[in-house]
């Protein structure tokens, strides 16, 4: 019977109504806290996983994981393209031309990045196609000087499929009248949206419209590969480099958005640490609040020592009252991050319907729409630190506790 004294009296601790209604406020609060904590930690966590997702498989998705290039253009890209795809970790390689440029429509203007692609390649490295809203990336036929842009870039010029676009190249064109800027009239034939700001600063056209504006002739400007494993890019690049020699250079797509993924990284590390000081605060209101029970409880425990029970036992009562109160805000904690984790984004949807405003502009942001991904890996190790806190924050009381001396206490009784 003594055996199970410690975890009798200590749930039945918990569950009883305190004549000192402050020391039940103190643990309620460092229930709510714990609660709080945790949850908004699960939260936040898969939020800042949802990002990393986004990035991964949007951004990623669309912008090459290495590219291949040499001074001038690759001439005879088809062989190098099927030496590369026999490689390890290289999953798919495709053709591109790109070239810096300014639309305009009516009078409005709009930088963009202009990739030329054969459809048939750069369905086997990129997402395109499966993000296509409007029209179809196989209408990129060449000879028809069609081109698809981004969904936020469309909506800024003002056009739509069916439309026609001036496409601005900073390159000059030597006439007899002068010098002017070279430029040419495209037929707008899809849009594609990513929902990120990729959007707003890409387009496509066929692959050989491309080399005619860019004057390469059957020149391509590199090789885009997509690869199996994307954080292996910087050593897979550098061992194609050394394999295929000197007069060719390889840029991974950390150049471009490794900033982005190591901030996402950081915030989520530095974001994780702050919110666990804000469960470690609340876990250690319950050494506030087993301290008081222990002082209000002095003459039990004095009587509890001369009938047999042990310091040790003594120790177990406290010790099981305070991790209760803490599982108790964990798992309701865990509950309620969990859930919200799961339904946030449509929650931030139904609010930005009701008070018309956009949380997330793809135009600022690299994203429209929050994203989450809950991982019970993060879930289980923020279990842990809240026990094991909450374990943390009882030792005192109840070594306190055990110190009691019955002969003291009793005697003024």
């Amino acid at each position: 019977m003594l055996d199970r004294l410690p975890l009798l009296i200590g749930l039945r601790y918990v569950r009883a109504k305190r004549r000192n209604h402050f020391i039940s406020f103190i643990s309620l609060t460092s229930m709510l806290g714990l609660m709080l904590g945790v949850a908004v930690l699960i939260l936040v966590l898969s939020v800042m996983n949802g990002f990393d997702h986004e990035l991964r498989t949007r951004v990623l998705g669309m912008v090459p994981h290495t590219r291949i290039e040499a001074p001038g253009g690759l001439t005879d890209w088809q062989p190098l393209a099927e030496r590369l795809t026999q490689r390890d970790q290289v999953i798919g390689a495709a053709p591109y031309v790109q070239q810096q440029g300014m639309f305009s429509v009516g009078g409005r203007n709009e930088g963009a990045m202009v990739n030329g692609i054969e459809p048939a390649w750069e369905q086997r490295v990129s997402i395109i196609d499966e993000n296509m809203s409007r029209g179809r990336l196989d209408d990129l036929a060449p000879g028809e000087w069609n081109i698809v842009l981004g969904a936020i870039l469309a909506r800024r010029l003002g056009v739509t499929v069916g439309d026609q676009v001036t496409l601005l190249v900073p390159e000059a064109s030597i006439t007899p009248a002068g010098v002017f800027p070279r430029l040419k009239r495209f037929t707008v034939s899809g849009i594609f949206s990513v929902g990120a700001d990729l959007d707003a600063s890409m387009a496509y056209a066929h692959l050989e419209d491309m080399q005619t504006l860019a004057r390469l002739g059957n020149a391509v400007g590199g090789l885009r590969l997509e690869l199996e494993d994307l954080f292996q890019a910087g050593s897979v690049t550098r061992a194609i480099i050394d394999d295929l020699g000197p007069g060719y250079r390889g840029f991974d797509w950390t150049y471009s958005y490794g900033n982005l993924f190591q901030a996402i990284q950081m915030e989520k590390r530095m974001i994780a640490l702050l919110l666990t000081v804000i469960i470690a605060v609340a876990a250690f209101n319950i050494v506030s609040t087993l301290v008081m029970v222990v002082t209000d409880k002095h003459a039990d425990i004095a009587i509890l020592r001369t009938i047999g029970a042990t310091p040790r036992s003594i120790m177990g009562i406290f010790m099981v009252q305070g991790v209760a109160i803490g599982v108790i805000g964990i798992l309701v904690g865990v509950g309620l991050g969990v859930l919200l984790a799961l339904t946030i984004a449509d929650v931030i949807a139904f609010l930005e319907t009701v008070l018309g405003i956009q949380f997330l502009d793809a135009g600022v942001y690299f994203i429209s729409d929050l994203p989450s991904r809950l991982n019970w890996t993060d879930v289980r190790n923020i279990v842990a630190a809240a026990f094991v806190l909450t374990f943390l924050s009882t030792l005192y009381p109840a070594w306190k506790a055990a110190r009691v001396q019955p002969a003291e206490v009793l005697r003024y009784e």
